[in-house]
C-alpha cells in the first residue's frame, strides 16, 4: 500500500528557544508508523511564519493526502483558517487538531469562521473531552477523541517515599499560565515550612520572565529559574523536587502535566479548561479554583503530610498516562489517516 503523504502545519519552534509542541512531537511518531511527513513552519517571525505555512499548502496542495493543522485560539487560529481555506479550494482533506484551551471562547466570538473550518474539514480531532463538549455543543459533529500521547516508556516512574514542600513548575511564562501564583503559593507555604522551594522551568514569552523574576524577588521569596531545558534536561531535574503545580487560566490536556505524572510527580493543578475532563479530584490528581492561592497551598500541605495519599495519587496518575502510551493511540491515528 502507498505510504499516505501528510504536510503538518504548526508551530516548530524548538529550535528557537521556545518549548516544542505537538508537531516535534506526533509528526516524528506518525513519520515512525511509515508516513511521509512535511512541516510547516519553523520561521520564528509570525507574519513569516503563516506565509510559510501558506505558501507550504499551497505548494503541496496536489501531492499531499492529508493536512495536519494544530490549532489554537488566538493570533495562531488565523493560520488555521487560512491554510483550511487553501485546503478546500484545491479539495484537500484537512484534519484540525483542536490545541487551543481557549477554543470554545472562539467559537462563540466567531461563529462564521469557525464554521468555514471545522464544518469543511475531514476530520476535528479533539485531544480532551472538554473540547469535544464545546464543540459538539457549538454544533460539530466529525469530531474524533484522541488524547496527547507520549512514549511511556521513556518516562521513568520515580516514586516518592518522603514527600517534601519542593515544586516543580514547567510552562512557557506567559499570563495565561499565571506563574505569579506559583510565586504567591511558595511564599505562603514558606511560612509553614521554611524549605519549601520551588523550580520554574520553561522558555521567555514576550518579555513576561523577566517579571514574574522581580515578582519573586519583591515577595523575597528565592525561586530557581532554568529557562528551557530539554525534556531528558528536565525530566532528570525533576527527581530533585516531590510536587507538581499547575497554575493556568487556560488550558486544554497539557502534555507537562502529563508527563510529571508519568515521572511520579503527584500533581496540585487549577480545574480550568480541560483539566476536569483529563484529571480527577483526590484520584489522579487535587484540584482547585483558578487563582486560589489558599486552596492549592493547602492541597501541597495535604500532599506533604499524607504520604499515603500522595503516593495513591502518582501510583493512579501514572496509570493514566499509561492509557495514552504512543503504541495504544497509534492505531487511531492509523485509522483516521488510512
Amino acid at each position: 500500500m502507498q505510504k499516505k503523504r501528510i504536510l503538518y502545519i504548526g508551530n516548530k519552534l524548538s529550535k528557537h528557544g521556545n518549548t516544542a509542541t505537538s508537531i516535534e512531537t506526533l509528526g516524528p511518531l506518525l513519520a515512525s508508523e511509515g508516513f511521509v511527513v512535511k512541516y510547516a513552519s519553523s520561521k520564528k517571525n509570525k507574519i513569516f511564519r503563516m506565509i510559510d505555512m501558506l505558501a507550504a499548502t499551497l505548494r503541496y496542495s496536489l501531492s499531499t493526502d492529508y493536512v495536519i493543522i494544530d490549532t489554537y485560539s488566538t493570533v495562531n487560529f488565523w493560520y488555521a483558517f487560512g491554510v483550511s481555506q487553501i485546503c478546500r479550494i484545491f479539495n484537500v482533506s484537512y484534519i484540525p487538531v483542536l490545541r487551543g484551551g481557549n477554543l470554545p471562547e472562539r467559537l462563540a466570538k466567531s461563529p462564521k469562521l469557525c464554521k468555514m473550518i471545522f464544518a469543511n474539514s475531514y476530520k476535528n480531532i479533539a485531544p480532551s473531552g472538554y473540547l469535544m463538549d464545546a464543540f459538539a455543543k457549538a454544533g460539530f459533529d466529525n469530531l474524533t477523541y484522541v488524547p496527547n500521547t507520549l512514549e511511556v516508556d521513556n518516562y521513568e516512574f520515580w516514586p516518592r517515599t518522603n514527600l517534601r514542600p519542593k515544586l516543580f513548575w514547567v510552562r512557557s511564562f506567559s499570563p495565561i499560565y499565571n506563574p505569579k501564583m506559583a510565586i504567591d503559593v511558595l511564599k505562603i507555604l514558606k511560612r509553614e515550612f521554611p524549605d519549601a522551594s520551588l523550580c520554574m522551568v520553561g522558555p521567555d514569552k514576550n518579555g513576561f520572565q523577566s517579571e514574574i523574576v522581580s515578582y519573586a524577588r519583591q515577595n523575597d521569596v528565592a525561586v530557581a529559574f532554568t529557562g528551557k531545558l530539554s525534556k531528558p534536561q528536565w525530566h532528570e531535574l525533576s527527581r530533585e523536587y516531590d510536587i507538581f503545580i499547575n497554575t493556568t487560566h487556560y488550558d486544554n490536556t497539557p502534555v507537562s502535566v502529563i508527563e510529571a505524572m508519568a515521572l511520579g510527580l503527584p500533581v496540585v493543578s487549577t480545574n480550568v479548561g480541560g483539566i476536569p475532563f483529563l484529571l480527577e479530584h483526590d484520584k489522579t490528581a487535587l484540584l482547585v479554583e483558578d487563582s486560589d492561592v489558599e486552596a492549592m497551598v493547602a492541597n501541597i500541605v495535604k500532599l506533604v503530610s499524607d504520604q499515603d495519599v500522595s503516593q495513591r495519587l502518582a501510583n493512579q496518575a501514572r496509570s493514566l498516562v499509561e492509557t495514552f502510551d504512543w503504541h495504544k493511540i497509534k492505531y487511531k491515528w492509523v485509522e483516521i489517516l488510512k
